[in-house]
């Protein structure tokens, strides 16, 4: 829908008018959709700003970016345009990390149709954390909300009603037990790599069944993800629609019974009327709301940065709050401007301020979840050279190699019966001559889960042995290949401390030149190299992992491994497969 904005009335003649006066109008590049503000014909030079928003929130700003041109404002004398786009969070951020040549894991890559912005408004600052944690310089620090959105866990009423609501306040604690064993309640969640209000339901579901610490905690952790992963989306509109039609029992039992969402996406979905009204449930502790952040991305110029700043002004004020409110959404502070229609349950008022929560442990939680829920055939191969008997004094000097097993052990927990593993073990002459050594066969975790615990459990370093790097790494991809998979995440993951040292075997340009051979890109495998220690060389697991695809992880402090470990096997999702 295109307007006229400074310098005149609107028309009436709709787009007859705008063809009329293309001739004089300064319209912005014609790739990007959504509404196009035009600056005055009058003017001879024109600031032209491109805004990238959410969807939900686009009405409000687009309408308040509209009365302020209509003011005719100018930057350095000169005047302004301003195109404001519909597009998805996900898809501007990895817009973003691709401009800059790195990716955010489980967002994949932008369409090429998807254009980096002057300013974006995604729907909540945890795009902005995670962009940060990819390279401190993609995005701005300081970026004002413009408005809010609580994250509650949307419940179809009549389920809602048997738990309290709505004048029965929840807890997570009170609602882990019901989302983790009620099979009669099926719980779903928008892919919380993509999509904010799933990361925000993600991480206030993860704090409270992480709070038990230890072996149960991760253990509740486990079972709390695979419980949310039953329903999945990878869509918000998909999630919505397995919500019930029907208040039958048969209806309830078999649709999606909880999802955390925004208030705003259950405002909107009962707006529409449907047979089985959601309720929007507030549970304590509060998880993260969506904020909006208004940010201008670094490379704008300064007379583009003098309009941002201009426009953030007008998002502002009850004007704009009343505009939020006719879209379900709040003011940045909290408040509900007039004609806000909350549903039953939901308080108008402000609720408090929720800290963002550490990057770190947005990243672990995602990566977590990209473990638990996509599956894999993975070959796991584990150094047993002689140094990996050194001790490790942050771990209660613990050999690398108990450090190294007890993070395997670890990660075992976090595969279900549905996974695919290996086990193989290398140092030099190993296995006879045989630098690498079968422990386990690839299989299915249903069959094998206590042989892999058990073999694990039997793990020793082979004393005055050597890292036998390149001819294990090339067998295993060998392996992994004749074997390869079309419904899995193939993959291989290393653990080692060192650099080969083994002078019979493979050079490194050998090894990289026989993967080149053999390797097929309608086939993908990737290799996760995780170094361990000071010794590693870095550059020879990086040309490694770069000729295969996945990627390579240091962990000098050893205790940090199993961190480490999480991190490599969520990148699984932003590869082929």
């Amino acid at each position: 829908m295109a307007m006229s904005a400074a310098g005149g009335r609107r028309t009436s003649g709709g787009l007859r008018a705008v063809a009329a006066a293309a001739s004089v109008l300064a319209i912005i590049a014609a790739s990007w959709g959504g509404y196009r503000l035009f600056a005055s014909p009058s003017c001879s030079s024109t600031v032209r700003l491109t805004v990238a928003a959410a969807r939900e929130i686009v009405p409000a700003v687009q309408s308040t970016a509209t009365q302020w041109l209509d003011t005719t404002p100018k930057v350095n004398g000169k005047c302004v345009a301003v195109d404001v786009a519909a597009v998805e969070s996900a898809d501007v951020a990895a817009a973003i990390a691709g401009q800059h040549k790195v990716v955010l894991p489980g967002v994949g890559q932008a369409s090429a149709k998807t254009k980096v912005p002057d300013v974006w408004i995604p729907d909540s600052g945890t795009w902005l954390q995670r962009l940060r944690g990819a390279g401190k310089d993609l995005v701005p620090t300081d970026a004002p909300s413009v408005g809010r959105s609580p994250v509650v866990l949307a419940m179809p009423q009549p389920l809602a009603s048997t738990l309290g609501w709505p004048n029965k306040k929840l807890t997570w604690a009170d609602l882990l037990p019901k989302l983790t064993a009620d099979t009669k309640l099926r719980t779903g969640i928008v892919d919380p790599n993509r999509d904010a209000s799933g990361t925000s339901g993600l991480l206030a579901l993860a704090a409270a069944a992480g709070a038990a610490g230890g072996t149960s905690g991760q253990a509740t952790t486990v079972a709390a993800l695979r419980a949310l992963a039953t329903g999945r989306s990878t869509l918000r509109d998909d999630l919505l629609a397995k919500f019930p039609r029907a208040t039958d029992a048969a209806s309830l039992t078999s649709s999606v019974a909880a999802a955390p969402l925004s208030e705003q996406a259950v405002i909107a979905y009962n707006n529409g009327q449907p047979p089985v009204p959601l309720a929007a449930m507030f549970v304590d502790p509060a998880p993260l709301p969506l904020d909006y952040p208004f940010a201008v991305l670094p490379g704008v110029s300064g007379d583009q940065a003098g309009a941002a700043r201009a426009l953030l002004v007008t998002l502002a004020g009850d004007p704009y709050r009343d505009r939020l409110a006719q879209v379900g959404i709040r003011a940045a502070d909290g408040s509900a401007g007039n004609g806000f229609v909350a549903t039953k349950g939901v308080p108008l008022t402000p609720s408090p301020a929720v800290n963002p929560p550490d990057p770190q442990l947005v990243d672990k939680v995602l990566s977590t979840w990209s473990a638990v829920t996509l599956p894999g055939r993975m070959l796991a191969v584990i150094d047993v050279s002689g140094s990996m008997a050194e001790q490790v004094p942050t771990a209660g000097n613990a050999t690398r190699e108990q450090v190294t097993v007890e993070a395997a052990r670890k990660g075992l927990t976090l595969f279900d019966d549905s996974w695919a593993i290996g086990l193989w073990t290398f140092s030099t002459q190993l296995d006879g001559a045989t630098d690498y050594k079968e422990n386990v066969p690839i299989g299915l975790m249903a069959n094998q889960r206590q042989d892999l615990l058990n073999s694990l459990g039997g793990i020793q370093p082979k004393i005055g042995g050597g890292t036998a790097l390149y001819d294990t790494v090339l067998a295993a991809y060998k392996t992994v290949q004749s074997g390869w998979d079309p419904s899995r995440i193939n993959s291989i993951v290393l653990f080692t401390d060192g650099k080969n040292e083994d002078p019979q075997g493979l050079s490194l340009d050998q090894l990289t030149a026989e993967l080149k051979k053999i390797m097929d890109p309608n086939r993908p495998i990737q290799i996760i190299a995780i170094g361990i220690g000071n010794a590693v060389s870095e550059a020879e697991l990086q040309q490694i992992t770069n000729t295969i695809g996945g990627g390579t992880f240091l962990a000098p402090d050893p205790t940090k491994i199993g961190e480490i470990f999480l991190r490599g096997i969520s990148l699984r999702s932003s590869g082929p497969r």
